[in-house]
């Protein structure tokens, strides 16, 4: 029996989940208490199965208790009703597979016939991989080998990032997956598009009459993106001194942001068309066209020891597992262009980072300021008008507007307009991978990155990296706890910006005009 708490009920058709690396950190933190929230918001078929598979030994007991305290921890529903958990649990099996033998998924195959005849369910697969990306191709050619994808229902494979290291190397796994999966049944995942306010760009724009007529370079001056952590590397050091900020958050978080935020209204609201309007927005970034040119445009830095607060922090190369001579970037801002009709000439700036003083991520839209020489833009220095969209961890939005200082006949002041999303939702709002999950098994792709998308943002990304193997000479240092380089600020000063405070850090003399909480 499935528990609906809630007044609507979308469940997708019974399927079984298969989730590949199940004795991970990612299945522990997220997947897990992903499934268990649908599964209590009555959005999964009460005819489902999931099978968790990895190397190491464990009995369906075992894997039910690590299900259980990982709801616990991580979910943001508690298990407290022992019938309804349960029912949940005995959905769920573990099998050991080496995933480099056929046998043992001509194995898993069985296994499969066994939990369709248990569960009524009617050949549906979802095969989620949280796997390292040189897997993805073995572990589909076995799938297909040891006759996983001969059910007469569907089957869909979802991958996490990366998705390969460079354009080459996507190509050469997107080549291996296409031997065995359509286009339309691979979901590359990306989290950050199934975070609310993400999926609320949307909305704001293509909803609300006053923002698309000036969603354009006449009303414009400036876009910003920023996707800032406090943390380090933490334990991820092998594996990011390999890849770093570009590679682990530029070519996916922030340019499909970037792409959210410029696309044109797609023609219909299905998947397809929105992915259509991304992937103009890809083709029409601007080449660095030269390493000088990305000089000029690209910022990049590695954090030094400083200070959180009374802690201290060490610095990138002190950190465990990263190379002492290591060149890696912790932090990289860039000044972007997208040279279409609607947005020639406007700057979109973007940074990201490690060790930064907050974590956020946040979209900032600045508005071309008043003419100075008319009305109050002669007597004034006018603030310019903001629109702020709040990703991550606050969501949101607010507008920033001038208007008259009550008791004064002319003096202005600056009125921040704010909607709290997560002030109201607070706890119980839709995790990403919720979303995103319960989109897969409904066979809605439209946030999910298609190929052409992959492909453009490498190429994209590829001219930055080669830039920077032909010389460290722009690597620049910053102390953790700060905001980056100091020519981070300059990137931007130069033409005549700054960047927005985020995250809260507004100005003192702002007045707040909220949304009840």
């Amino acid at each position: 029996m499935t528990y609906n708490t809630t007044i609507e009920s979308a469940a997708p058709e019974g399927a079984i989940y298969y989730l590949f690396g199940a004795t991970g950190d990612l299945a522990r933190r997220k997947l897990f208490p992903a499934l268990f929230s649908l599964y209590k918001e009555g959005k999964l078929s009460e005819n489902f199965a999931v099978v968790g598979l990895a190397r190491r030994p464990r009995t369906n007991e075992q894997f039910r208790s690590d299900l259980y305290d990982s709801i616990n921890e991580f979910c943001r529903y508690k298990v407290e009703d022992l019938t309804m958990w349960n029912a949940f649990a005995e959905h769920f099996v573990y099998m050991s597979l080496d995933i480099n033998d056929v046998e043992g998924f001509k194995q898993l195959n069985k296994l499969s016939d066994e939990l369709d005849e248990q569960f009524n369910i009617p050949g549906n697969r979802l095969f989620y991989l949280a796997l390292a990306p040189s897997l993805f191709g073995p572990v589909s050619f076995n799938m297909r080998d040891g006759g996983m994808l001969e059910s007469k229902g569907w089957h869909r494979l979802v991958i996490e990032k990366p998705f390969g290291y460079d354009l080459e190397s996507a190509q050469q796994l997107n080549e291996q997956l296409c031997q065995v999966f359509k286009e339309e049944e691979i979901f590359r995942i990306d989290h950050y598009l199934g975070k609310e306010m993400v999926q609320n760009i949307q909305v704001l724009r293509f909803s609300n009459s006053f923002f698309e007529p000036l969603w354009n370079n006449k009303h414009i001056a400036n876009v910003q993106i920023t996707l800032s952590e406090t943390v380090g590397v933490e334990e991820r050091g092998g594996y990011y001194d390999k890849s770093g900020a570009l590679r682990d958050m530029g070519q996916n978080h922030m340019l499909q942001m970037l792409a959210m935020i410029a696309m044109e209204p797609p023609s219909r609201l299905i998947g397809e068309d929105i992915r259509d309007e991304k992937v103009k927005v890809m083709r029409s970034l601007r080449s660095y066209s030269s390493s000088d040119d990305v000089r000029a445009n690209v910022i990049r830095g590695q954090y030094s020891a400083g200070k959180f607060g009374d802690k201290a922090l060490p610095g990138y190369r002190e950190e465990e597992s990263v190379d002492a001579e290591s060149t890696t970037e912790t932090y990289f801002a860039a000044k972007v262009f997208v040279d279409n009709f609607r947005w020639a000439g406007v700057p979109f700036y973007i940074r990201t980072g490690k060790r930064l003083p907050v974590k956020t991520t946040e979209v900032v839209i600045e508005f071309k300021s008043v003419a100075d020489n008319i009305l109050f833009g002669s007597r004034h220095d006018l603030a310019p008008n903001l629109l702020v969209i709040r990703v991550n961890p606050m969501e949101g939005i607010y507008i920033k507007l001038n208007a008259k200082k009550p008791g004064s006949d002319t003096d202005i002041q600056t009125v921040n307009m704010e909607f709290c999303q997560s002030c109201q939702v607070g706890i119980n709002t839709p995790e990403a991978y919720e979303r995103l999950i319960h989109d897969a098994a409904r066979g809605d792709s439209t946030y999910f990155t298609r190929w052409d998308e992959v492909a453009h943002a490498w190429s994209f990304v590829d001219r930055i990296a080669q830039a920077w193997r032909e010389s460290t000479s722009d690597l620049q240092f910053y102390p953790a706890g700060t905001w980056g380089p100091k020519s981070a600020e300059e990137l931007l000063a130069a033409d005549g910006f700054h960047w927005w405070p985020v995250n809260g850090q507004e100005e003192d003399n702002v007045i707040w005009v909220t949304n009840s909480r």
